[in-house]
């Protein structure tokens, strides 16, 4: 065997027993108390990656189970990305197309994840609110409200919001749980629960090249005739204090400007 090819035949070996310390055996004339050294430093850096990013489904899992999770993803998974940042989402993939369920596994785990996972997803997205081109005073309801690329509205069948060890529902509420996760110009992630009003709002100012861009009062005339409002005017009123309250909180950017 060419020397590139034995020293890429132990590099396989080397990093299959890393990731399977139990199932892939350690190269030949390797002392283990040398190898246990990476073992643990590559397992305790990726668990803890993941603990960060993950916080309550680690706690409610139990060190134990989350530990015995952290192993099966890196015996399962090949990564697609070399930064430490995306090993989260692929993580959550995962969960859902790679991990056999756990018979003690909680029923709203993936869901949990995703939530948690949504976070650090806009905390490193690249994109800014500063620089765009709005009217940042605009007519709300005149005009047609911008909403920010890094809001998004999002919906669960779980109060993924609220779990902890402490609550952990036996089945989800007869109502799906309406999430609004964004990230403001001073780079803080928050979080709200919003009605379906709302976010049926949020779904129509989310304009796409398949539909046309349409101001405020639009979009709460269209609201007032699906909920059979004979009378609009007091769902616009109402839609309109909650547009100030979405601009104030940076989720709306303004109004678009006309060219």
């Amino acid at each position: 065997m060419a020397e590139g090819d034995t020293l890429r035949q132990l590099q396989h070996t080397f990093a299959a027993h890393i990731r399977d310390p139990d199932g892939a055996p350690a190269p030949e004339g390797l002392e283990d108390r040398r190898l246990a050294i990476y073992r643990d430093l590559f397992f305790n850096n990726l668990r803890d990656l993941l603990g960060r990013s993950f916080p309550v489904t680690r706690k409610i899992l139990g060190e134990a189970a989350w530990q015995r999770m952290v192993r099966d993803w890196l015996i399962r998974h090949r990564a697609q990305t070399p930064l430490f940042l995306e090993l989260p989402q692929e993580f959550l993939g995962y969960l859902a197309e790679e991990r056999a369920p756990d018979p003690d596994d909680p029923p709203f785990l993936a869901e949990l994840a995703h939530y948690e996972w949504v976070e650090l997803a806009l905390a490193i997205d690249e994109r800014d609110i500063i620089s765009l081109d709005v009217a940042a005073d605009g007519d709300l309801l005149a005009g047609v409200p911008v909403l920010s690329p890094l809001a998004w509205p999002l919906a669960y069948a779980w109060p993924v919001h609220r779990l902890s060890p402490d609550y952990q529902p036996d089945s989800p509420p007869d109502e799906p749980t309406r999430l609004l996760v964004w990230r403001d110009r001073i780079d803080k992630v928050g979080f709200m629960e919003i009605n379906l009003v709302t976010a049926r709002l949020v779904e129509l100012l989310a304009a796409s090249d398949d539909t046309p861009a349409r101001s405020g009062r639009d979009c709460m005339l269209q609201i007032a005739a699906e909920l059979g409002q004979a009378e609009p005017e007091p769902i616009v009123a109402a839609g309109a204090a909650v547009l100030q309250d979405l601009r104030a909180r940076d989720i709306i950017v303004g109004t678009a400007i006309e060219r």
